[in-house]
């Protein structure tokens, strides 16, 4: 039996094809075939390549896992900047990411909730975040705050006009071009109410 040269090319086009069908269906709800299906191939080049259906997500997940979080980490450590710099930076930050992929919340999240374990281990954010700056510029400015609520808080600011974004768009009125012009004017009104949490 002759070996099938490894293709770039077609990697590619079934993980394109994966990240589309895991985004709607979810893992547990994905089957290889649908997979193979909307990669325009065969099931068996699909296992030639990534062997199964596990493999395949934990490369999409760790992908998708890192563009949400991985971003936050060096903001989060940085010792040179201001605790409102920091803020702007990860609001501005996550919202292009976001305008991006606005499916990306929602996928993240019900996957973390399912292998919460897993995600640990592919963002071990939880040490980074307790040793961070972040966390100590929080304590100065107002030790009565909880640094993992505010962080909730701010997070939550960001991602829940993504998530609610169908629902949004109907109670506005507003067209998808509208829709992310009105949150990106939100680049400038987070950091102020984040801050304004700090102050009280």
């Amino acid at each position: 039996m002759a070996k099938i040269d490894k293709d770039a090319s077609t990697e590619d086009k079934i993980k394109i094809a994966a990240r589309k069908v895991f985004t709607q269906k979810g893992y547990a709800a994905t089957r290889t075939r649908d997979i193979a299906q909307e990669a325009g191939i065969n099931l068996a080049l699909l296992s030639y390549y990534f062997r199964s259906k596990e493999k395949l997500f934990a490369i999409i997940m760790r992908e998708k896992v890192q563009k949400l979080f991985g971003s936050i980490v060096p903001i989060l450590v940085r010792q040179e900047t201001t605790l409102q710099e920091k803020i702007e930076h990860i609001v501005a930050e996550y919202t292009e990411i976001l305008i991006e992929n606005p499916d990306l919340p929602l996928f993240v999240l019900s996957e973390i909730r399912n292998h919460p374990t897993q995600f640990l281990e592919m963002a071990p954010i939880q040490k980074v975040f307790r040793q961070s700056s972040f966390i100590h510029q929080i304590k100065a400015t107002n030790p009565a705050v909880v640094p993992i609520q505010f962080l909730m808080s701010l997070l939550g600011m960001i991602l829940m006009p993504f998530v609610g974004m169908p629902v949004f768009k109907i109670i506005t009125g507003k067209n998808d071009k509208q829709y992310i012009k009105l949150i990106e004017s939100r680049k400038k009104q987070v950091p102020i109410w984040a801050m304004s949490i700090l102050s009280s």
